[in-house]
C-alpha cells in the first residue's frame, strides 16, 4: 500500500512541476489570469495540473508553422550565398592586388 501511495505522490509531484513549467513558460494562458492558474496548481494537488493541462493551457501552434527556420547556418541558403559572395569578392581583390604587385615587381626588374 506504501509503494502505491508513494507511486500517487510521484504522478502528482510530476503534474505539478510540469503544470508550473509550461504555465509560466507559456506566452498566454487561456480562461484565466496566470497568477490564478499558478494558484490553483499549487493549492489543488492533482485536479490543479489537470485542469490548466485540460483547459488552461494554450493551443498549441507547432503544428501549423508554415515556415521552419534553419536550425544552423548551413542549412541557411542564402547565408551560404552571403558568405560564398562576400568571400569571391574577398578572393578577386586579393587576386588584383597580387597582380598588381607582380607587374610592379617585372617593371622594376631590368
Amino acid at each position: 500500500m506504501v509503494r502505491v501511495f508513494i507511486f500517487f505522490a510521484a504522478i502528482a509531484l510530476v503534474l505539478l512541476i510540469l503544470a508550473l513549467i509550461s504555465s509560466l513558460s507559456a506566452d498566454r494562458v487561456r480562461n484565466l489570469p496566470r497568477v490564478l492558474w499558478v494558484l490553483l496548481i499549487l493549492l489543488v494537488p492533482i485536479a490543479g495540473p489537470i485542469a490548466y493541462f485540460l483547459t488552461g493551457r494554450p493551443l498549441s501552434t507547432t503544428g501549423r508553422r508554415t515556415t521552419r527556420r534553419p536550425s544552423s547556418p548551413d542549412d541557411d541558403a542564402e547565408f551560404l550565398r552571403s558568405v560564398d559572395s562576400e568571400q569571391s569578392r574577398r578572393d578577386r581583390e586579393l587576386l588584383a592586388r597580387l597582380e598588381r604587385e607582380m607587374h610592379q615587381d617585372d617593371e622594376q626588374q631590368p
